[in-house]
């Protein structure tokens, strides 16, 4: 109790978690220290082209770094941990291929300095101040609150009376804003604001905490528009297409080498080909590594499906399953414009009919591209019941409703980290 008291009180009041304190700290370590090293300590002085331009060199790289961080972070089911230093290797690297580019003058030394201090003092303030904060919000007692403390992770205190002093240690205030408040109630929530303390309706909140958008029907007050932000639809499939493309020299040998140890270890073909459903409803081959034995089954439904230590799956593709590199083959559908590296998964033609029989707007999941990771997978893994699907579901509208670049990275993110850990494979 007294570990778990001492971090709320860091995470409630403690300078060192504040955005401002952090990011000016990050400037100061890892961009002004560097510079002032260059004399003492680094070969070079102070005022000379290549050492100034690694100052501001760094200073961008730190600045680009926490706009990445600060829109990452919005997004529900992220540790900071995980963002830290993506983020920092980002705005480093883009700053040495900059400088690469123009051939300015610049201190190799000095910017992988810089590099690392900004990680170390990140990671530093993670582990001091925020690792195990748990957030605290206040919530006004009247409308669609219920399913508020089933959330985990958070604490919930229940106001009993219109005052600002209550919400003391909170980090923001919670309410119902279609429910009709009591007069007291709502001038309460309106000082509050003017206060400068953030104010949530509970459905937007609880999608945030959440990940998943609980729907029971589409509609605009849900979604605000049910076409996804088509400028980004389009730029995306572009940039999945130049990747796919650039990585095709890399994948090829690869899967080479996967192709071989398939065919050595069993009868039959190297590549799966499935039928599935793809953007806007159409009928796609997706193709994969074959990562089980041919078997007979009679229900067509339940073979599409992969149960728990499923028999039929091979050595090597309980291997690539685990890798997740079982999925490699289908950067080709990324070359043909029918899927993207990150959207819902494709499903099997024959259980997206399944489902789509028992879950009412099923088939809006194909407003946008399927992909190879998507965010339900990077929260839930497989599935395969119409109950998990359903919690699938909740996750797939969650990503079409903030469709977003910054989403997609953070995806990218987990992404990696699933594949090192094999979370969620069958």
């Amino acid at each position: 109790m007294m570990r778990h008291d001492r971090l709320t009180r860091v995470g409630d009041g403690s300078i060192l978690v504040r955005k401002r304190f952090q990011f000016a700290g990050a400037l100061v370590i890892g961009a002004l220290l560097p510079w002032l090293a260059r004399g003492p300590i680094l070969p070079g002085e102070l005022f000379e082209a290549a050492s100034v331009n690694t100052l501001i060199g760094n200073a961008i790289a730190i600045v680009i770094a926490f706009w990445m961080r600060l829109s990452i972070e919005t997004y529900p089911g992220i540790r900071r941990s995980y963002v830290i230093f993506p983020s920092a290797l980002t705005g480093h690297g883009l700053t040495i291929v900059y400088f690469v580019l123009t051939r300015f003058p610049y201190d190799r030394l000095a910017l992988l300095a810089g590099f690392l201090l900004h990680v170390f003092w990140l990671y530093t303030l993670y582990v001091y101040a925020e690792r195990g904060v748990r957030r605290r919000f206040a919530v006004v007692p009247f409308g669609g609150i219920d399913g508020l403390t089933l959330i985990d992770g958070v604490e919930w205190k229940m106001l009993s009376r219109p005052r600002l002093h209550d919400t003391r240690g909170c980090h923001a205030i919670v309410a119902d804003f279609s429910e009709d408040l009591p007069d007291e109630w709502e001038a309460f929530l309106a000082d509050a604001a003017l206060a400068g303390r953030m104010v949530y309706q509970v459905k937007q909140l609880s999608e945030s905490l959440t990940g998943r958008v609980e729907l029971e029907h589409l509609s605009e007050n849900s979604f605000g528009s049910l076409l996804p932000a088509r400028g980004y639809f389009h730029l995306k499939g572009l940039i999945d297409f130049l990747f796919a493309l650039l990585l095709l020299p890399i994948a090829l040998p690869v899967m080479a080498v996967i192709a071989a140890a398939i065919r050595a270890e069993s009868a039959g073909p190297v590549l799966f080909r499935q039928k599935r459903v793809g953007h806007a409803g159409k009928r796609i081959t997706v193709y994969k590594f074959r990562t089980m034995r041919p078997a007979e089954v009679e229900d067509e439904r339940l073979a599409a499906m992969t149960s728990d230590g499923d028999e039929r799956i091979t050595r090597v593709g309980r291997c690539l399953r685990y890798l997740r590199v079982d999925e490699l083959p289908q950067i080709f559908n990324i070359l043909c414009w029918q899927m993207s590296w990150i959207g819902p998964r494709p499903e099997a033609e024959v259980l997206s009919v399944w489902y789509t029989s028992e879950i009412p707007y099923y088939r809006y999941r194909h407003v946008v591209k399927p992909g190879i990771s998507g965010w339900a997978q990077v929260n839930q893994g497989h599935v395969a019941e119409v109950g998990e699907v359903h919690r699938k579901l909740q996750y797939d509208f969650y990503y079409i409703k903030y469709f977003s670049p910054w989403l997609d990275l953070l995806i990218l993110f987990r992404t990696i980290k699933t594949m090192l850990t094999g979370w969620g494979a069958r």
